[in-house]
């Protein structure tokens, strides 16, 4: 986007999970090219990096106050946003997550707007804001009000764009930007290959899963899929994150025996590490409204094995950087699994692959689409 540079407001959740990662990345790629960004949450975004003079970050205090059993957030969200508009002269708001961010950035617009301030508001729906949170009965009415009030709105898949038609009454035209990986950060990481043996032994191939561990990863299936490969196929699985199903798959695996087999790293500031040892990554989820965690493996060249529900198509392409399944289906899995993995020029062929189709993605591409956007809101308002 040639032109003015903009004063950005980015809203997100500071966490490892994607939508907060997609958030921070976006942000530090449109500070790269000038716009001046401000993250307003409630703690330092887990990959934020501030040496950067176009990158601030403003912190949301939540006050305790006996009186209230849950304490507001969105209250205080939508004042800090107001306090930080009018402070910085922030052009534009751009929220990730429905609720409760869209909910509070709508709240900050009408007292902006009571005192003269127009200010646009994009919205990105990246998928349990919509599949999980956002269609339950008690959220339904403010997520539905929250994606219509925004001045543009887009999605991170067409499928998660379906979706949001299906279960709410939406008036917006979505757009479907997908999520990105920073191919040139791959690019600067030097492998340290002394490294690769504290995972697995050089005969061995390393198979890796990462999420947040929910019911919705099911974590139990990956465990199975593995399983099944090692009889086959001397191999270590990485499994990487930390959540509600951890203790069920650790304990899985002592009943199965393979515990030797299998490192828990809990949440890893070196995904990218692990990621560049790693032969095959699994993800045979029950639904991913994308599947950041399948493209950020096959930007470092690593054949992902995963189930074909939500967005996982649109990233994953069967027999070019993988293999789909029917969700549950881990006997199909791990037949698809052995099929990459015994043979060094077939593993080879799938990793190139991989490699390629990450390339469409690279955050080069994504962000001019995000910029153009952030035109059509401005003129909107």
């Amino acid at each position: 986007m040639t032109g003015k540079m903009l004063r950005i407001g980015m809203v997100g959740y500071p966490t490892f999970g994607g939508s907060g990662v997609v958030a921070t990345e976006l942000g530090m790629a449109l500070a790269e090219l000038g716009h001046s960004v401000h993250f307003i949450t409630y703690s330092q975004p887990v990959r934020l990096e501030l040496l950067n003079a176009n990158v601030h970050y403003h912190e949301v205090n939540v006050p305790e106050y006996p009186l209230f059993h849950y304490q507001p957030y969105e209250l205080a969200l939508s004042s800090k946003l107001v306090d930080m508009v009018k402070l910085h002269k922030i052009d534009l708001l751009h929220v990730h997550y429905a609720i409760p961010h869209a909910y509070a950035g709508y709240m900050a617009k009408q007292m902006l707007k009571s005192e003269g301030i127009k200010i646009p508001m994009v919205t990105t729906l990246h998928g349990t804001d919509i599949t999980l949170v956002g269609n339950h009965p008690f959220y339904k009415t403010a997520v539905t009000f929250s994606i219509n009030k925004s001045d543009v709105v887009t999605s991170v898949s067409q499928n998660l764009k379906d979706e949001t038609y299906s279960l709410f009454d939406i008036k917006k035209d979505i757009h479907v930007i997908p999520n990105f990986i920073e191919l040139d950060k791959i690019k600067n990481i030097s492998k340290i290959a002394s490294n690769r043996s504290v995972m697995a032994n050089e005969n061995e191939k390393i198979i890796t899963h990462i999420s947040n561990f929910r019911k919705v990863k099911r974590i139990p299936d990956v465990i199975d899929i593995f399983y099944k490969i090692q009889q086959k196929i001397p191999s270590k699985l990485m499994m990487v994150g930390d959540g509600p199903e951890k203790v069920t798959a650790e304990n899985l695996c002592f009943k199965l025996g393979i515990s030797d087999k299998v490192i828990f790293f809990g949440n890893s500031n070196e995904i990218d590490k692990i990621l560049s040892f790693t032969d095959l990554f699994l993800l045979p989820s029950e639904t991913e409204s994308f599947g950041l965690a399948a493209l950020e493996a096959m930007a470092w060249g690593v054949p992902v094995i995963s189930s074909n529900t939500g967005g996982l198509s649109e990233v994953n392409f069967d027999g070019i950087s993988g293999y789909l399944s029917d969700v549950g289906n881990t006997g199909e899995m791990s037949q698809n699994a052995i099929k990459i993995l015994e043979n060094e020029s077939t593993l080879l062929e799938f990793k190139n692959n991989a490699s390629t189709t990450a390339k469409q993605f690279d955050i080069k591409n994504i962000v001019t689409l995000y910029e153009n956007l952030y035109k059509e809101a401005l003129v909107k308002k």
